[in-house]
């Protein structure tokens, strides 16, 4: 009766419960390099069934869509979280580092959640908006600080991190990219 008066259900705790389960289980079974990890695989480091991922994730497609978007919003919290504490600056950085790390975690399945975004106009808008958001909510505070130039707009700061993801190279490309960020930092800072 209440779903007919236009209303729609919250779903149930179990539901959230699962669908979050699901979640971090594809993301440690596609994290592991396997790019044809079944999706039983998941559903079983999952501890649920595969009626179960199939009743939140109908496709293989909407499952790497779901964790993509988990990403995202991982960072966005992140970002969230930095902007009230400590020097804007660090901030600045130590979420730069996040974004370095969580790629170097994920480095296998960086192809799939990629194509993912790019098969996807409404998830590509969806994480580039998220993304320019978190960017901007630190750069604007590291601005008004007065420790940061103020010419340099969010899109080319995300520029920029995407250009340090593409330019990973070999196993170790951690520590290049992490040192990348410190330079892009230190030419950010007001002289």
């Amino acid at each position: 009766m209440e779903a007919q008066r236009g209303k729609t259900r919250r779903p149930r705790a179990d539901s959230l419960r699962n669908r979050a389960l699901l979640l971090e289980a594809a993301t440690q079974v596609f994290s592991a390099g396997d790019k044809q990890a079944s999706l039983e695989a998941v559903a079983r480091q999952a501890g649920l069934g595969i009626g179960t991922l199939y009743r939140h994730f109908p496709t293989r497609e909407a499952l790497f869509e779901a964790v993509y978007r988990h990403e995202v919003d991982i960072l966005a919290d992140l970002a969230e979280e930095l902007a009230t504490q400590g020097d804007p600056v660090d901030g600045l950085k130590r979420w730069l580092q996040a974004n370095v790390r969580l790629l170097a975690t994920k480095k296998g399945m960086i192809e799939a959640l990629q194509l993912a975004a790019a098969g996807s106009s409404e998830l590509k808008a969806y994480s580039t908006e998220r993304m320019l958001d978190a960017i901007r909510l630190l750069l604007d505070r590291a601005v008004t600080s007065g420790q940061i130039r103020d010419d340099v707009p969010a899109e080319d700061l995300l520029r920029t991190l995407v250009g340090i993801f593409y330019s990973q190279g070999p196993d170790d490309w951690q520590p290049s990219a992490l040192r990348m960020v410190d330079i892009f930092i230190d030419g950010l800072r007001r002289r």
